[in-house]
């Protein structure tokens, strides 16, 4: 048994087809099925039920794998160590980020991180909560921002801010002649929202205490998968949507005029960075957290957990 057949089998799952796990591995299709016939063979065990499509590994199989991941983790530890001793920040960095953060958050801190540490290689991609969290645990991605907390056993939940939400109001809606709106103040009628699995979606839901039933806007239900489409659908029909600050921070003079801020308890929600708690980049991570922070808004930085909205 070799590391390399079990990075194979890794891949195979992850990927549920040959050409592609081999692709990822850089390596021929033939060469890859090969090394799993052989492991199969010395393990007197079938780890892939071949006859599905796409493939599964069977139940031993299964059981294989996960062990298979620890080994592959542990091992790559040695190299990871070694770096953290040294001070030496490089490397690949798988980085995942749910979508209500992504656009607004990765510009402010991108380039001036990858240049500070010339050495690091970035993989950024997006990702909702659930899906993130099985990436990390399937070593797929490094590091995860998201909405904390989750309370996820096997992982570490490092917070980075506090962002608040604010109502985007149509100047044809009622509380649009409000200065301030208080959470009691929001009614259903009229509130567009993002689809199902966004984590946004349901703090929206928590903070306005609607119903699913209740959501229709002029005869129409229009679930968005983006917050901008959110945003011109108040401009254009009416309503109003919940934005989080950071999308707030580029919106032209007529747009801020429809933003109103919270009475308190002000809704919040924590963003953090999320690994595996075996994860052994101490300093990378370390670092990346100090360049986010750095090039966020000041207030944003200085605010406490003061009312953070569950997920």
């Amino acid at each position: 048994m070799t590391l390399v057949q079990l990075e194979y089998i890794i891949a195979l799952d992850n990927h549920r087809h040959f050409a592609v796990a081999a692709e990822k591995c850089f390596v021929t299709q033939p060469t890859l099925s090969m090394q799993i016939q052989k492991l199969e063979d010395i393990l007197g065990v079938i780890l892939f039920d071949r006859s599905k499509h796409p493939i599964e590994p069977t139940e031993i199989g299964v059981q294989i794998i996960e062990q298979a991941r620890i080994i592959i983790a542990e091992s790559k530890k040695i190299d990871e160590i070694i770096d953290d001793e040294k001070h030496e920040i490089r490397g690949d960095v798988k980085i995942g980020v749910i979508p209500t953060l992504a656009p607004y958050l990765i510009p402010l801190f991108i380039s001036p991180f990858i240049e500070k540490y010339p050495k690091i290689n970035l993989q950024v991609s997006e990702h909702m909560t659930d899906g993130m969290l099985d990436l990390l645990k399937k070593d797929q991605l490094d590091i995860g921002l998201m909405v904390t907390p989750l309370n996820v056993d096997s992982m570490q939940e490092i917070p980075l801010f506090y962002e608040e939400f604010l109502a985007y109001i149509s100047h044809r809606h009622p509380l649009y002649e409000h200065k301030a709106v208080a959470s009691s103040e929001l009614k259903n009628e009229g509130l567009w929202i993002l689809d199902e699995g966004h984590c946004f979606r349901s703090q929206t839901l928590n903070i306005c205490n609607a119903k699913k039933a209740d959501r229709y806007n002029n005869r129409v239900l229009y679930e968005s998968g983006s917050l901008e489409s959110l945003k011109r659908l108040v401009d254009r029909r009416g309503g109003y949507t919940l934005l989080p600050e950071l999308f707030t921070l580029d919106l032209n003079k007529d747009e801020r005029s429809k933003l109103r801020k919270f009475l308190d308890p002000i809704p919040t929600r924590e963003v953090g960075l999320v690994v595996k708690k075996s994860y052994v980049k101490k300093k990378l991570l370390e670092a990346l957290h100090k360049e986010i922070l750095a090039n966020l808004p000041p207030i944003m930085v200085s605010r406490k957990n003061t009312n953070v909205i569950k997920i």
